[in-house]
């Protein structure tokens, strides 16, 4: 006989699916806490005030130290950007500790998960009387016992009040202040052979402007990314070049059609690995709730359950379109796809009767008396579980879809925001017939565990495809920045420019062509693509004539290569695009 879920198998999946917002959190943004003080309520003009800025890390978690050890890492930098009259004129950074990392032959020099790093600002005896506020940007990377995450900023600001001679100064936070060395500060000097602090941060900022004002005199012909082998790659090449970049699924198609088509691919849905493996729980739970063979109470059972579906995806849609934010990080993250791989696992022994599952007694301990309430709230959970489950592994379509919504959405088309409900609405369309259909299945029998097992069997394997995929993307993170940094310099000196706005100017007096190359130094298949697509004669041959362009990305959070991402519509790296440089004007000619 076929064996229902239990409350056991419901609690194992319910705290599987809760424990995946956490790692997903650490995967996307590792938590930061921090607090930024004065030694004292205030200061006078013409004398100096000490400062401290308390970081705290989520548990196992360290960030490199503003020496790193190995030069292609990213130190741990103190800004603070002051107004005139106040300028920083030294830092304290604690002293570091050595960190062994999985994989790598030498230690890191680290700041561990709580650390305080200090600073004097002179404040000018010309300075005004008033309150003043000053930006602060930490810089860091993080990294944990096996990789080194992307690095990232935290930003904060610092009020200062400067007040009159004859108001007393009363200090504060005396035992903070005691703990740093002081007298050991690094200097930040003004001598000629030093750039000062503003004008560096201005010269950047005018560097950045310009190369992207360059880019915005160009046409983006293609865009792709990820790894591509050559044969992938030649193709893209090929398409951009020809003018038949790859067509959106929606695009040039009225309302009705996109509708059919969002329904259609959410009905397609229910036949990912992600969701068949769920089928016969699922059936379990909306057969156990129908009673006395009722057709009316099976088919209310399987709508509930659909309802959860089209609910969750709604509801997601518009956070993501709302909030601006990149759909995809779910599914790039190790934990949740290992989360999947266990939970599977425990189903698939189950369906061989290794793992005691039994999901009668759930539809007892939460029914409410005759109503039958509990079926239906069973129902609407194990719902909106499929939905999250599913959202593993139809990323391509979940992706084009709320993208055109988010498109359609931002020129004021506000029923776009119902386009990711329809992608749920059409996954729950089978289960109101499935629910009616279960009160009139055939008594169970032989026929039935052997079903079960086959079943089992693909659950399994669906089980080692996930735990693979986990594996694959954490072995993906494990990159020796020094070979990708070589890797680069190997293709400058074969005739890439690694300035953007140098090669857009070349491009444009030239009249070529533009391949970008967005790399960074975490990013393995950036060094995989140097090493095999990159060397191959075909692809050589076919790129030879375009200016090619190294781009480096290390934070893609940060200017400018947030504004180059966001142009060429990147979600992650590598990323490749195409340019065609702006029409010469016949009388420049």
């Amino acid at each position: 006989m076929i064996t229902v879920l239990s409350r056991y198998t419901i609690s194992v999946v319910l705290i599987s699916i809760s424990t995946i917002s956490p790692s997903l959190a650490q995967s996307s943004q590792i938590q930061i806490n921090s607090e930024i003080v004065l030694e004292s309520t205030a200061a006078h003009a013409g004398t100096s005030i000490r400062g401290a800025i308390s970081v705290q890390l989520e548990q196992g978690y360290h960030v490199n130290s503003n020496a790193p050890l190995d030069e292609s890492l990213i130190p741990t930098v103190l800004n603070l950007d002051t107004p005139q009259g106040i300028r920083p004129v030294g830092l304290v950074y604690p002293e570091a500790v050595l960190f062994e990392q999985i994989g790598l032959v030498e230690p890191l020099a680290v700041f561990g998960e709580e650390f305080t790093i200090g600073f004097t600002l002179a404040i000018s005896k010309d300075l005004s009387v008033d309150e003043y506020t000053i930006p602060v940007t930490l810089r860091y990377q993080a990294c944990d016992e096996t990789m080194c995450y992307m690095p990232s900023s935290l930003s904060t600001t610092l009020s200062l009040r400067v007040v009159q001679v004859s108001e007393p100064i009363v200090p504060i936070h005396s035992v903070l202040f005691a703990g740093l060395s002081f007298d050991e500060q690094i200097a930040i000097t003004r001598s000629p052979s030093h750039t000062p602090l503003q004008e560096i941060v201005s010269d950047t900022r005018r560097t950045e402007n310009s190369s992207i004002d360059l880019l915005d005199q160009f046409t983006v012909v293609s865009t792709t990314g990820g790894y591509l082998n050559s044969e992938d790659f030649l193709e893209f090449v090929t398409a951009a070049e020809s003018g038949s970049s790859e067509r959106g699924w929606f695009e040039g198609r009225g309302p009705l059609s996109i509708l059919i088509i969002v329904l259609i691919g959410g009905l397609a849905l229910n036949l990912t690995p992600c969701v068949l493996p769920m089928v016969p729980i699922n059936l379990a739970i909306i057969g156990a709730g129908t009673q006395a063979r009722s057709r009316s109470r099976g088919f209310a059972l399987g709508a509930t359950y659909g309802a959860a579906m089209a609910l969750v995806y709604g509801v997601l849609g518009l956070v993501v379109i709302l909030t601006a934010g990149t759909f995809g990080t779910i599914n790039s993250s190790p934990w949740f796809n290992l989360s999947i791989a266990v939970i599977f696992v425990v189903l698939g022994l189950a369906m061989f009767d290794l793992v005691a599952i039994d999901l009668s007694r759930l539809q007892n301990k939460f029914q409410v008396r005759s109503s039958g309430r509990g079926s239906f709230f069973i129902a609407f959970g194990m719902g909106a579980i499929a939905a999250l489950l599913a959202g593993a592994c139809v990323a391509p379509v979940v992706i084009q879809v709320i993208l055109f919504a988010s498109s359609l959405y931002t020129t004021g088309v506000t029923g776009a925001l119902l386009l990711p409900f329809f992608l749920g609405l059409g996954m729950a369309l089978p289960w109101p017939i499935a629910g009616a259909g279960l009160s009139f299945l055939p008594k169970p029998g032989v026929w039935m565990v052997r079903v079960k097992q086959v079943l089992g069997i693909f659950i399994l394997g669906t089980a080692s495809y996930y735990g693979y995929l986990s594996y694959e993307i954490v072995s993906n993170r494990w990159v020796d920045a020094t070979e990708v940094t070589d890797s680069v310099k190997a293709k400058i000196e074969a005739g890439w420019y690694d300035s953007l706005s140098k090669g857009l100017a070349t491009a444009r007096t030239e009249n070529k062509l533009v391949l970008v190359d967005v790399w960074a130094t975490w990013c393995k298949n950036c060094l995989v693509m140097d090493q095999t697509t990159f060397e191959d004669p075909e692809v050589l041959t076919k790129i030879e004539n375009y200016v090619k362009i190294k781009f480096r990305a290390e934070d893609p959070s940060a200017s400018p290569a947030k504004q180059v991402l966001d142009q060429f519509g990147s979600i992650g790296l590598p990323t490749y695009a195409i340019l065609r440089p702006p029409a010469k004007d016949p009388d420049t000619s």
